[in-house]
């Protein structure tokens, strides 16, 4: 996948998750959690439907990369390189 694909992933995830929040102004170098009204839960619901999107595990040491949606974007680019789009 390509960047700008797995930003837009990511923006389907937080979509669904917070559904109230507008995600049009998401900048890619602020915390979600500066932009956003996300608590932990959200958070490991971002990772879990990853995980079942794509079949990828993220340690939770790696939780920290996961911080922008630059750091977001970067991290996930070599995991999900291969793959195609979620069925």
């Amino acid at each position: 996948m390509r960047p700008e694909q797995i930003r837009q992933v990511i923006v389907n995830i937080l979509a669904r998750i917070a559904p109230d929040e507008d995600l049009s102004q998401i900048r890619d170098d602020v915390p979600f959690r500066e932009q956003m009204e996300l608590d932990s839960m959200d958070f490991l619901d971002i990772v879990m439907e990853l995980r079942k999107l794509y079949r990828i595990q993220i340690p939770e040491e790696d939780y920290f990369n996961l911080n922008t949606m630059d750091g977001t974007v970067n991290y996930l680019e070599p995991l999900l390189k291969n793959a195609g789009t979620p069925a």
